[in-house]
């Protein structure tokens, strides 16, 4: 079997290119206006997004450097530490143009439940670019622009 060449990859559809399960690589946030940009989820962020055929979407991104609580049950800060070290959901998709509208049922801040999480798409290869438009980061409210690399789980 050989791999698709990238002018192969290109003629598919968007929604059939996009399906599938990705695994994280990197989150980059860019802060607005200062342009500093911070490795969000550290330097080994892992994760998954998964689209698929009927619709529906999942994704899960956690720092790589998370540290587990010292005892079986988390102490309160030890809680708010992994709490701020994640973002989960879950939900529907709908694509337009170079935009994929997560449509979010389920996550793991309850603000994020019913919203529309918009995402802004580039494919490079086996890879997708997912970005945020402007909009206050999930962890600490600041304007900025939060840009994902993915790459495709074979």
């Amino acid at each position: 079997m050989t791999s698709a060449t990238n002018a192969e990859l290109q003629s598919k559809p968007v929604a059939s290119r996009l399906l599938g399960t990705w695994k994280l690589v990197s989150v980059i946030r860019e802060e607005i206006p200062s342009g500093a940009k911070i490795d969000l989820m550290g330097p080994n962020p892992q994760g998954v997004i998964t689209y698929s055929a009927d619709g529906r979407m999942v994704a899960l991104l956690v720092r790589g450097d998370r540290n587990k609580p010292a005892a079986n049950t988390a102490t309160a800060a030890e809680a708010e530490n992994l709490f701020r070290s994640v973002i989960s959901y879950a939900g529907t998709y709908t694509i337009a143009g170079n935009e994929v509208t997560h449509h979010v049922d389920i996550s793991w801040n309850e603000s994020w439940t019913g919203s529309k999480q918009i995402r802004i798409f580039k494919f490079e290869d086996n890879r997708v670019f997912l970005s945020t438009p402007v909009s206050p980061d999930p962890f600490d409210g600041k304007m900025s622009v939060r840009s994902m690399v993915w790459e495709k789980v074979k």
